[in-house]
């Protein structure tokens, strides 16, 4: 039998959407406070999902506290109050905006 574990996460981080070829005016009409030359934070919730077998040993699919840990190590710690400019996530946000 499959089944689903998933693990939700809550981090805050900031970013800024602008374009340097444009003027001050054309980024904050386009992107209006994630323009903000100080940076403009928001906060994500995360849920990550593993879908698999039931170990007959165990009856996990997967062990929920290194799930845990994996999601503190690879997303909590990396972008909870960090700038995303950083890390160029601000140019993926730019293409979901």
């Amino acid at each position: 039998m499959r089944v689903t574990v998933s693990r939700k996460a809550h981090f805050n981080s900031a970013h800024r959407l602008y374009r340097p070829d444009w003027s001050f005016e054309k980024n904050d009409a386009i992107f209006g406070k994630c323009n903000n030359p100080n940076y403009h934070g928001h906060n994500y919730d995360l849920t990550v999902s593993v879908t698999g077998e039931i170990d007959p040993e165990t009856g996990f699919v997967m062990d929920v506290k290194i799930l845990k840990d994996f999601i503190k190590s690879e997303v909590e710690d990396a972008f909870d109050h960090k700038n995303l400019k950083k890390y160029k996530l601000d140019k993926l946000m730019l293409l979901n905006k």
